[in-house]
């Protein structure tokens, strides 16, 4: 059984950071790609970020983003710690949601539709005040 928990959310002015950090356990975690979700009070769970699996000990594959992050947020893995980054500069207003990291068990590219993901965390809530 997968298990993922993410931390590192909380409340940061209009143009601070932070870094999620999802950690994983359960399964051999740099053989699976993994994402980033978020969902608005009202809205859909949305697409955040993506990267591919592991290949032995090299953790920097091919990686997505949706165009309202590119350039601000980052996702990164690290296999010896089984988890899974996502580090957020330049935050706005608009980012302000809850954020999930889930984990596709099929592996190959990693995908950037809810659907396709597996397992998910409890989410950790990002507030960003204007």
């Amino acid at each position: 059984q997968v298990q993922l928990v993410e931390s590192g959310g909380g409340l940061v002015q209009a143009g601070g950071s932070l870094r999620l950090s999802c950690a994983a356990s359960g399964r051999t975690f740099s053989s699976y790609p993994m994402g980033w979700f978020r969902q608005a009070p009202g809205k859909e769970r949305e697409f955040v970020a993506a990267i591919s699996s592991c290949v032995r000990t090299t953790c920097v594959g091919t990686t997505y983003y949706a165009a309202s992050v590119k350039g601000r947020f980052t996702i990164s893995r690290v296999t010896d710690a089984n988890t899974v980054y996502l580090q957020m500069n330049s935050l706005k207003p608009e980012d302000t949601a809850v954020y999930y990291c889930a984990l596709d068990r099929i592996g190959g590219l990693p995908p950037r539709t809810a659907s396709e993901y597996d397992y998910w965390g409890q989410g950790t809530q990002v507030t960003v005040s204007s």
